[in-house]
């Protein structure tokens, strides 16, 4: 480990400590208050990092570390939208037999805002973050690395935590979803998205990854728009779809609100549900089994990841750090009558 120079001198922080250390400020900061709670090595290459910067903790920093706000830190893209509904009703939920209290921040899918409110929210030192994704700038990973408190990145798992992490994989969803169409017949099968966020991105990865092992993959069967996601804009990319690809027979939505467009306008246009066009969703919003007819959908557990990653976080302030630093809650496929294709 070679010694860095900080910039501006003045009294090294922990969050120096960490940088040079190569970890977090919370392992950092546990390495020195309990050091039996890190490994061997970790606590020796943090003690390096201690002595090459000369630092030296604030006894009075440290009381006023421990004087945190009874507040989880909540930042979702939408505060409208079915499927963070659910999660946040979750978290509430987990809250309810507990002094702490949620403060809910909506960073509509900009990463910039995120990182404001981030600012926001660290400036009143709350018990702990969730935070909805893992794709943060590279200004608001160092944000949460640096939080001195519990953070729980939620709906989706990848392999760099910055904490903690709970949800599933939308590339595997997606990918679940189009074998699924495949095995029951369909051949043309477009993807329509919408928004196209990281996850979607990662749903018309699972997508393709399906279509290319099948053979079947053709580029002209891809329809997206950065439009927010409504079941009119469904609709639309549906026209969209067909007029590119007129022998299209199947469309895996990134979203029900996409599916029930395309269900809709297969109606007025009189296509046939499931004969002549196959439809899957994602999340498997309630709207999914009593459209007619029923849609195909992932089914996420949106309410399962706001619970779970309460638990998480609250065992981590209780000092019992959970040994699975990445949840994967899973996906399940919810096979209805808009993919029951008759054999021929």
């Amino acid at each position: 480990m070679k010694p860095r120079a900080r910039r501006g001198g003045g009294r090294p922080t922990i969050a120096d400590v960490a940088r040079l250390a190569g970890v977090g400020a919370i392992t950092v900061s546990r390495a020195l208050r309990e050091p039996e709670r890190v490994s061997e090595s970790l606590r020796q290459q943090i003690q390096q990092a201690v002595e090459e910067l000369g630092y030296v903790p604030d006894p009075n920093a440290r009381a006023l570390a421990s004087a945190r706000a009874e507040v989880f830190g909540v930042l979702v893209p939408s505060l409208t939208n079915n499927v963070f509904a659910e999660v946040v009703r979750g978290i509430y939920d987990s809250l309810s037999d507990s002094s702490f209290r949620v403060q809910l921040g909506n960073t509509h899918y900009s990463g910039l805002e995120e990182e404001r409110l981030l600012q926001v929210f660290l400036s009143q030192r709350p018990a702990a973050l969730i935070v909805s994704g893992i794709d943060q700038t590279a200004t608001a990973r160092k944000l949460l690395e640096t939080a001195g408190c519990p953070v729980v990145q939620i709906m989706e798992t990848g392999p760099e935590p910055i904490d903690m992490m709970v949800g599933f994989s939308h590339f595997e969803g997606g990918r679940t979803a189009v074998n699924h169409m495949i095995e029951v017949g369909y051949r043309k099968i477009g993807f329509l998205g919408a928004r196209m966020d990281p996850r979607s991105q990662r749903r018309l990865a699972g997508y393709r990854a399906a279509m290319e092992t099948a053979g079947l993959f053709d580029p002209r069967l891809v329809t997206t728009t950065p439009v927010p996601s409504s079941v009119t804009l469904g609709r639309d990319l549906f026209r969209d779809a067909l007029a590119k690809m007129p022998s299209l027979d199947g469309v895996f939505c990134n979203n029900d609100d996409i599916a029930l467009g395309v269900l809709f306008e297969c109606h007025r246009a009189s296509i046939a549900v499931p004969q002549t066009i196959g439809i899957a969703g994602f999340n498997d919003l309630d709207m999914m089994q009593v459209a007619f007819p029923s849609v195909t959908s992932i089914r996420t557990p949106r309410y399962e990841i706001g619970h779970r990653a309460v638990a998480m976080a609250r065992a981590e302030i209780d000092g019992a750090r959970p040994e699975n630093r990445v949840v994967d809650l899973g996906f399940e496929l919810k096979r209805r009558e808009s993919t029951d294709r008759p054999k021929n």
